[in-house]
C-alpha cells in the first residue's frame, strides 16, 4: 500500500484565524489537486504560536457546526487532514491540539502532553498539559500524533510505537537557534537528527511539518521532513520558506526493514513496565 503524504509548510498570522483558515483550505486544493492521501500541517497552523493572552478568543470547537472546523471536515472528505488549533473543553481548560480529520469525520485529538517553559517558550502560563497519548486507526493503518516538545521526550513516541502506529505525524512551530560549523541552525540540525534516530529505532515512518515566518521577534525554519523505517530521509522541505512538499510513502517498507531488523518483535515492554514500577515507588 502507497500514501502520499503533503507537508504544508505555511506562514500564519497570529491570532486571525479566518486568513490562516483561507490560506488551510487553499494548501488543501493544491494537495488534492497533487494527488495527496494525507495534509500534516504544523503546530497550531490556525491561530499562530505565540498567543499568551489571545488563547480563549482563538479556541476552536472540533463540531459540523463550528465555523471554522465545518470547512476542515468537509474538505476532509476527500484528502485526510492533521490541523493545528487550540482545544477547549467543556472544563474551560485550553490545549495544543492537532485534529485528524477524514471523510467528513474526526477521527483523533491528541492534546500536548509537554509543554516548555524554558528559554524561549512560556506554553505553561497558558495551556493546560495534555494527559493521554495513544495510537489511531485511519484507512492507511494506524497513526500517532505528537506535537513539538513531545518529541523531544522518548516515552510519547515509544508510546505510539507500542500502540501500533507504523506512521508518527510530528507538527511543530519550532524557532530557529544557534548555528553549527556548517552554517546549519543547531535547533533544524538537532530535530532532523532526532526525527531520523526514532524512524530507525522505532523501524517506522516518521514526518515532521514545521512552520515557518517571523512572529513577536521568533524566525521558525520549516524544513519539513519524512523519513522511512531505515532512517533514510525521504523528502526535506526548503528552510525559510512556505512550501508544499509531497512524499510517497511505500507502506510496504515496513515489512522489508522489520524482516531485516526485528527490533519490535523483540521489543520487551512488560520489562519496561515491571523496571518503572520497581524505579517510581523506590
Amino acid at each position: 500500500m502507497k500514501l502520499t503524504l503533503a507537508l504544508a509548510q505555511i506562514n500564519t498570522k497570529l491570532g486571525n484565524i479566518e486568513a490562516n483558515l483561507e490560506k488551510h483550505l487553499a494548501c488543501i486544493k493544491d494537495a488534492k489537486a497533487s494527488g495527496a492521501d494525507l495534509v500534516l500541517f504544523p503546530e497550531l497552523s490556525l491561530t499562530g504560536y505565540v498567543l499568551q493572552d489571545l488563547v480563549p478568543a482563538v479556541a476552536t470547537l472540533t463540531e459540523a457546526d463550528d465555523p471554522v472546523f465545518r470547512h476542515l471536515l468537509e474538505a476532509s472528505r476527500s484528502v485526510d487532514l492533521v490541523v493545528g488549533f487550540v482545544d477547549e473543553d467543556p472544563r474551560r481548560r485550553f490545549y495544543i491540539a492537532s485534529a485528524y480529520l477524514s471523510q467528513g469525520e474526526l477521527v483523533h485529538i491528541h492534546h500536548k502532553v509537554y509543554l516548555p517553559t524554558y528559554g524561549l517558550f512560556d506554553e505553561g502560563r497558558f495551556f493546560a498539559p495534555g494527559g493521554s497519548v495513544q495510537a489511531f486507526d485511519t484507512r492507511f493503518g494506524r497513526l500517532g500524533i505528537l506535537i513539538c516538545e513531545d518529541f523531544w521526550h522518548a516515552s510519547p513516541p515509544y508510546l505510539l510505537w507500542q500502540d501500533g502506529a507504523d506512521l508518527l505525524l510530528f507538527s511543530s512551530a519550532s524557532p530557529g537557534r544557534g548555528l553549527t560549523g556548517d552554517s546549519k541552525l543547531d535547533s533544524s540540525a538537532w530535530v532532523e537528527h532526532i526525527n531520523r534516530a526514532y524512524a530507525s529505532l522505532f523501524t517506522i515512518f516518521g514526518a515532521h511539518a514545521n512552520r515557518t515566518g517571523f512572529e513577536d521577534g521568533l524566525n521558525f525554519w520549516g524544513g519539513s521532513t519524512v523519513y522511512d523505517p531505515n532512517g533514510s530521509l525521504l523528502v526535506q522541505a526548503p528552510y525559510f520558506e512556505e512550501a508544499l512538499t509531497l512524499c510517497e510513502i511505500d507502506l510496504n517498507q515496513l515489512h522489508r526493514t522489520r524482516a531485516r531488523l526485528p527490533l519490535l518483535r523483540d521489543e520487551r515492554p512488560e520489562l519496561v513496565e515491571r523496571e518503572l514500577g520497581r524505579i517510581l515507588h523506590k
